[in-house]
């Protein structure tokens, strides 16, 4: 397993870097995930300064930034790695990497000076706000309004499916700056709004906004919010980019990182579910023997052993791609939505391994196939997976 079409010093430090993830994954994480999950208890502030401490928030900032400088390929490591054993925990550098990216590739020397060092370091942790009650899969469809004022913006509006929102110290933001553009799509901004940062399971700490915790069957560890925005002041220099308008553009560009992401959070999750099934499998006795010595299981075994490593591949070919400075939109969603599709099968057949065993909350199978569930609907559903890469066929072919 894990092998890298590429030279074999550069394998060597992929490698070396899966390790260290996976050491601190198993030492620090793995006996809480579990327990944590089945109360709902948010993710221990410790683990993500040990996080920070390691760099994994600002794995693809330059060093000039505060970063580490590595590639896609390092960050899809450290996202499987985290994932395999909680993917809430290989969920929380997702918000800090969409943050990064859009002012990495979009924003002004000051916004990049005053915010990607903290965001590279953990100091400053990052939520996204782009979804709305009637606004998913629709971007174009984006309703709050942000109005000019002087020196500012004010924003009113509601958000849903914010994930980490009340520990996040800031909020990117996707408003209609142009409530009567040519096309839709053209008078979209982002915006980075401040907040004070929460404990645990308090609520969003802003004077004005509001928020509504939203109970989900899994992804426990993270909770989602949707947010009330009343007339929310934001500084002219919070715009990113300064120029209005551009937002739709900005965020299509860095969903293609979004997407590798969450492709590689998949992997990881079907590689956790996939070694607890291989254990079990070989511990379990029924008519006298292994149950991993029966047919039927190991046919199972094989399968998802393939699935899974023909969706790292295909990931980090997707990665290579963005690496190499070349368009990957096509490249990104196969990834995703292969990666999406394996994991719901892996963990389903992981559970089917497990027998009613996994169907027991005493076994950590059943929040992997909680879990795996979710890799159809978030960072874009299959079926818009589906029209992203049907469109690009149809442009190349």
């Amino acid at each position: 397993m894990y092998k890298y079409a590429i030279p074999e010093e550069k394998a060597k430090i992929y490698e070396e870097i899966r390790e260290q993830v996976r050491d601190f994954a198993e030492k620090e994480i793995r006996s809480i995930a579990h327990k944590y999950d089945k109360e709902d208890k948010e993710i221990p502030w410790d683990i993500i300064e040990k996080m920070s401490d390691f760099g994994y928030f600002g794995i693809l900032v330059p060093e000039k930034w505060g970063g580490l400088g590595l590639d896609y390929t390092a960050m899809a490591i450290v996202a499987e790695e985290l994932s395999r054993v909680w993917l809430s925990v290989g969920s929380v550098m997702t918000r800090n990497i969409i943050a990064e990216t859009l002012l990495m590739n979009n924003g002004t020397e000051e916004q990049k000076k005053k915010y990607l060092p903290g965001l590279a370091k953990g100091q400053i942790l990052a939520a996204a706000a782009f979804t709305e009650p009637n606004a998913g899969s629709d971007t174009a469809g984006i309703k709050l309004k942000a109005t000019k004022v002087d020196k500012g913006w004010i924003l009113s509006g509601t958000k849903t499916w914010c994930t980490f929102a009340n520990r996040a110290d800031i909020l990117v933001v996707l408003a209609r700056t142009d409530p009567n553009p040519p096309k839709r799509h053209l008078g979209l901004s982002i915006f980075i709004v401040e907040k004070e940062r929460s404990e645990a399971h308090e609520k969003i700490k802003h004077p004005n906004i509001a928020g509504e915790l939203i109970e989900t069957v899994g992804y426990h560890g993270m909770h989602c919010w949707t947010l009330h925005f009343e007339d929310v002041f934001v500084p002219d220099e919070n715009l990113i980019g300064i120029e209005p308008g551009k937002g739709f553009y900005q965020l299509m560009q860095t969903y293609e990182s979004a997407r590798i992401q969450t492709a590689a959070r998949a992997i990881g999750v079907a590689q956790g579910a996939f070694e607890l099934a291989v254990k079990y499998a070989k511990e379990r006795i029924q008519f006298e023997k292994p149950i991993a010595e029966f047919q039927l299981i190991r046919s199972k075994l094989a399968k998802m052993g393939t699935y899974i490593e023909a969706a790292r591949q295909l990931t980090y070919y997707a990665c290579m791609m963005k690496d190499t400075g070349k368009r990957c939109d096509l490249e990104a969603g196969m990834a995703k939505l292969y990666a999406a599709e394996m994991v719901e099968y892996v963990t389903s057949e992981a559970m089917q391994i497990f027998g009613g065993y996994g169907y027991s909350k005493e076994y950590e199978i059943e929040r992997y196939w909680r879990d795996g569930r979710l890799f159809k609907i978030f960072e874009g559903t299959s079926e818009i997976q589906e029209e992203v890469i049907a469109k690009r066929i149809l442009e190349i072919y």
